[in-house]
């Protein structure tokens, strides 16, 4: 979330962490867009907690700069697995970087109607309903339970990323007439060959 841009080829390309850290070629995934039954199933729980899964989690943040996102989660690259990545500051700010493992959302509050995108819908937005602050309880890398508060755009992001592991889209929230112009809009694009 939200849509700019998308890759559809794999390619290596240098991300760093933090300014101070030695730069490593980083794996970009081609983004799963829209059709694909990995997009509306729920994902698989975490159990396994390894270097395999911080590489992953370095190679989202890397596919998700790339196709200038401040979220992205696994089923968003054809991994049916609870892990998701989200950097409202698109990079800018190292320490904003947020790795979600299992997440649930525990808590929320109020209201904001705001327009959303999404890296696996490109081109297309809608305004959707979303609590103004939530809590999310999720395992980082090392498999630690931790809590974490958002508000505005984070509450969204988190809301957003959180729903793509349940299976579900924004075109979910959506109203049926919306929902239904974008759906006959991405099947002309199918015809077309340009989806």
């Amino acid at each position: 979330m939200p849509d700019r841009s998308t890759s559809s080829e794999p390619t290596e390309t240098p991300v760093t962490s933090a300014p101070e850290t030695p730069t490593v070629a980083r794996k970009i995934y081609p983004i799963v867009k829209y059709g694909d039954p990995v997009l509306e199933k729920p994902a698989k729980p975490i159990a396994k907690f390894d270097a395999e899964l911080e590489e992953l989690a370095e190679d989202m943040f890397a596919t998700m700069y790339g196709a200038q996102g401040i979220g992205l989660a696994a089923p968003q690259i054809g991994k049916s697995i609870r892990i998701a990545v989200v950097d409202v500051t698109s990079g800018k700010n190292p320490e904003a970087k947020i790795v979600l493992v299992n997440p649930e959302v525990t808590h929320g509050e109020g209201e904001k109607r705001e327009e959303e995108g999404c890296l696996s819908i490109p081109g297309f937005r809608g305004y959707v309903i979303r609590p103004h602050f939530v809590t999310v309880k999720a395992q980082n890398l090392k498999g630690e339970w931790f809590e974490i508060r958002g508000e505005d755009l984070l509450a969204r992001a988190f809301c957003h990323e959180i729903d793509h592991l349940n299976g579900i889209l924004f075109l979910q929230h959506l109203s049926m007439l919306k929902r239904d112009l974008i759906k006959r809009k991405i099947k002309k694009l199918k015809k077309q060959g340009e989806w």
